[in-house]
């Protein structure tokens, strides 16, 4: 395992006390999944929870939109058996503070994850990431934030809303008015008292995962904090200056797809792949957009075989 600096005993701080609309770690966090490798962390102002488990090459695990660490919950000690995992809850997700709106944009959010590393000491030989969390990552790559030897995209959102269908152009929009009005989070934390919206809402994407799994997003949703992250972080989503440069990325990518996510077409991954030529594309049939929640051992198979394949295991 990367050894951990000094300076981490005076990094480590206690978590953070409840505030109204954001979880708590003393009631939300009772029971989270792989809770005994939880740490707070002080970068700057604000406060980060994160993850840290295993030995070997540094993976970094970047969630996406509306979730948090707990949808690594099943592939955080298999991967952990591999490599030295870092798992991270993003900006305002979970229970890491919100920070500014510049905070919650994609380069803000990928010099943030910077940030957190430098101040871990940390450096990924490879990394993963479900959804906006890919983006993230790739964003860090371009940028220059960070020079893994893989990047591994869950179901990627890589490309602008408008590319997704018709009437996708309006959703950033749309979440941008949410966003600003304080009362939408909250009606919808109250909707999602009722467990079975959440359940639907998740079943919409394509994917059906355990009950604990729904319980977990549901426990989150119901906190108006975490709720109103997620707007705001779709709300400052630009994807069309993103995705201009995604034909720059040299890093090997694989591109692990559900044929079933009714959230981001299977098909934009054929687009990515022409894109990006030094990608690699794999499909999980008839698995939905939380596929890896779905297949957690599959899918960490298919990591660790691709970390294999880009030698991220040599000395």
């Amino acid at each position: 395992m990367q050894a951990l600096p000094r300076e981490m005993n005076e990094a480590f701080v206690s978590p953070p006390r409840a505030t109204y609309g954001r979880p708590d770690w003393a009631v939300d966090g009772k029971d989270w999944p792989n809770r005994a490798h939880s740490r707070f962390i002080r970068v700057g102002k604000w406060r980060w929870h994160v993850q840290i488990a295993g030995q070997g090459p540094v993976l970094l695990l970047l969630h996406g939109t509306g979730a948090a660490t707990h949808s690594w919950r099943d592939m955080l000690p298999l991967l952990a058996e591999h490599f030295t995992v870092v798992a991270p809850d993003l900006p305002g997700h979970g229970f890491t503070d919100q920070p500014e709106i510049e905070g919650m944009t994609l380069p803000g959010m990928a010099r943030g994850i910077a940030a957190l590393l430098q101040q871990l000491g940390l450096q990924p030989l490879i990394a993963a990431g479900h959804s906006a969390g890919a983006a993230i990552l790739l964003q860090m790559c371009l940028d220059g934030l960070m020079a893994p030897r893989a990047v591994v995209s869950l179901n990627g959102a890589l490309l602008p809303f408008a590319s997704h269908g018709p009437g996708r152009s309006l959703f950033a929009p749309l979440a941008k008015l949410f966003a600003t009005n304080p009362f939408v989070p909250m009606l919808f934390s109250w909707q999602a008292a009722d467990s079975k919206v959440v359940e639907r809402l998740l079943a919409s994407t394509g994917s059906t995962i355990s009950r604990e799994g729904v319980g977990y997003y549901a426990r989150l949703a119901r906190r108006s904090g975490h709720a109103g992250a997620a707007l705001k972080m779709m709300a400052n989503w630009g994807l069309a200056e993103f995705s201009s440069k995604l034909s720059k990325i040299k890093t090997p990518l694989l591109l692990i797809v559900g044929s079933q996510d009714r959230s981001i077409p299977a098909s934009e991954a054929d687009r990515i792949q022409r894109l990006i030529a030094c990608a690699k594309l794999l499909r999980m049939q008839g698995l939905g957009h939380l596929a890896h929640e779905e297949k957690p051992d599959e899918t960490c198979d298919m990591i660790v075989t691709f970390a294999r394949e880009t030698g991220v295991f040599e000395p």
